[in-house]
């Protein structure tokens, strides 16, 4: 569920950053058309569609093994992938808050979602633990099932 919320969060961010500068003109031109402000949304959309893909993975695979496979498989790559979404939505949030400017700072109107997700970014990730030690859980998992494999050269 973390995981959901947190890519639905930086989704949001996106949305929310696309709209903005598709409204605001600053200079004569829309803000869309500074090639600056469509690098930050390239940059948040590739990460947030790369999650998306690795999230249907976890899913499809948890639908298709069996329960002890799924764990054994699992769950070092859920780890990561939580660690992820939570560095994805903190970038996302950041980025976003850049493109939207000082409304991204109001506790209302067009920048009231980017505020308060800027604001409860940590609170997204810490609940399934902090990105550090969900990073150390997962590669040590990872590990730990390639040398149980051994190699296959």
């Amino acid at each position: 569920m973390i995981c959901y919320v947190g890519h639905r969060l930086a989704r949001i961010c996106i949305e929310d950053a696309i709209t903005h500068a598709q409204r605001r003109v600053v200079f004569g031109k829309k803000l869309i058309e500074s090639e600056v402000i469509r690098n930050k949304l390239a940059h948040m959309s590739r990460e947030v569609e790369a999650q998306q893909a690795w999230i249907e993975s976890i899913v499809y695979a948890n639908q298709n093994l069996s329960h002890a496979e799924a764990n054994e498989r699992l769950g070092g790559l859920t780890a990561l992938l939580k660690a992820h979404i939570s560095i994805t939505l903190e970038l996302a949030a950041r980025e976003a808050v850049q493109v939207l400017g000082g409304i991204a700072h109001t506790r209302g109107g067009l920048g009231e979602r980017i505020e308060r997700i800027r604001r409860d970014v940590k609170g997204v990730a810490i609940p399934g633990g902090s990105e550090e030690i969900m990073l150390d859980y997962g590669i040590r998992h990872e590990i730990k099932r390639a040398v149980a494999l051994g190699p296959k050269l």
